[in-house]
């Protein structure tokens, strides 16, 4: 889904309080200028494609969803039961501080230097960009540096995004995923692609278990 889609959803979903759409000069007001009014315009008509990490927490709290909302798979499903925004921020960088740590105590007690992170994202991120989002240089990544960074750590993009004190840890399980490059190589692959495609891909998964299953039945 185009952002300029997901953007136009959100508007309708959370209107203004006087039940009317924002418009590109309220939310410029909302925002106090951080996301202009041209901005709005430029991202409703998709001339932006790949907004900054600050702009979309911007627009998100002027209009009052949770930023989370901006990476949802599937917003036309949603309760609407996301955690409260009025935690303390944790930042970009130490939630990938905390990945590295966890990911890194798991293999050899190693932890992934900025070019291995780099060579995980498949050119999504250059290790320039690692070291940038790392020492928080790079306070406003773009929506295809999230992605790809969350890709990397095999977590949902909004993991960077919500306001949680602390960072979900990784279980025994996903970190086998991290340990085995063919399985990691299959989760990369597979992430991004249509449901139905996915679907696909398990029920393969799941006729190499049965076959296996029934050869070992006497």
């Amino acid at each position: 889904m185009h952002i300029a889609e997901r953007f136009e959803m959100l508007l309708a979903a959370y209107p203004h309080p006087d039940g009317r759409a924002w418009s590109g000069q309220e939310i410029d007001a909302a925002t106090g200028g951080v996301v202009t009014r041209s901005y709005v315009t430029n991202l409703r008509k998709r001339r932006i494609t790949n907004p900054g990490y600050e702009k979309l927490r911007a627009i998100a709290k002027a209009i009052g969803f949770p930023p989370e909302l901006w990476f949802n798979e599937d917003l036309l499903s949603e309760s609407g039961a996301w955690m409260r925004q009025d935690h303390e921020r944790v930042g970009i960088a130490q939630k990938f501080a905390h990945l590295v740590e966890v990911l890194g105590s798991e293999t050899d007690g190693k932890s992934y230097t900025d070019a291995d992170v780099a060579r995980l994202s498949f050119g999504g991120l250059s290790e320039e960009d690692v070291k940038a989002i790392r020492t928080g240089t790079l306070n406003d990544p773009s929506v295809d540096q999230i992605t790809a960074l969350a890709d990397v750590f095999g977590v949902q993009p909004s993991y960077f995004l919500n306001g949680a004190k602390t960072a979900p840890l990784l279980d025994e399980e996903a970190m086998e995923i991290f340990r085995d490059e063919t399985v990691s190589a299959i989760a990369h692959k597979s992430l991004h692609l249509p449901g139905r495609e996915k679907e696909m891909i398990l029920g393969i998964i799941r006729q190499f278990e049965d076959s296996r299953e029934g050869a070992n039945e006497p």
